[in-house]
């Protein structure tokens, strides 16, 4: 049932967004040199590679593979990355990835393959479920949250996942991408970033 609610959500969006897909390409060919697509490697369920979609955000000369950005200011965000990020609109080319059976409508988000080796065996059970555009995770603080925090949410969507959670976690996501609420780390600022990154070197 849930796979079939999955189609029918994806495709339903997609109809309907099908002008801004193609505003939001039009604008990222127009802003300069780069993909459209941003395409990256992460784990989706049960541990298995598969390829994730979204609209690039992110200048073409930056790490593909550095973090992503946790404030407004950071300087690695196109103009018009920055606006995709607010409203959440970089994550609209994963309903391909939930149309292809790779990720969810609802469900932790994918993250890199390599972070696996950093969990612990509770935390492993994120993988026991296809990864989702939102989860519990996101409408819970997002980027308020801790890493820590945000894996313990993965865990108990897991444990408690069932219809009317993932209807209250839709209905929440739609409210928080519409209030642009908890996009970024406040803590975070683009002069932290740039002396943690020089401290690197």
């Amino acid at each position: 049932m849930k796979r079939f609610l999955d189609i029918l959500l994806a495709l339903l969006v997609m109809t309907l967004l099908s002008p801004v897909f193609i505003v939001i390409m039009v604008a990222i060919k127009l802003s300069g040199k780069g993909t459209v697509i941003f395409r990256q490697e992460r784990a989706g369920k049960n541990g298995k590679p598969f390829t994730f979609y979204k609209f690039r955000t992110m200048k073409t000369e930056v790490d593909p593979f550095g973090p992503s950005p946790k404030a407004a200011d950071d300087l690695r965000l196109t103009k018009v990355g920055k606006i995709l990020r607010e409203y959440s609109l970089d994550e609209l080319p994963q309903l391909f990835n939930v149309l292809k059976g790779d990720m969810s409508i609802i469900g932790p988000r994918p993250l890199y393959i390599s972070q696996m080796a950093e969990w612990d065996e509770r935390q492993k059970k994120r993988l026991l479920v296809k990864p989702g555009l939102t989860g519990l995770a996101q409408i819970s603080g997002r980027g308020e949250l801790t890493r820590e925090e945000k894996l313990e949410l993965d865990v108990k969507y897991v444990e408690t996942a069932g219809f009317w959670l993932d209807l209250s976690i839709i209905l929440a996501t739609a409210a928080q991408v519409f209030r642009r609420k908890n996009i970024y780390e406040k803590k975070y600022s683009q002069t932290e970033y740039t002396r943690g990154e020089q401290g690197k070197k």
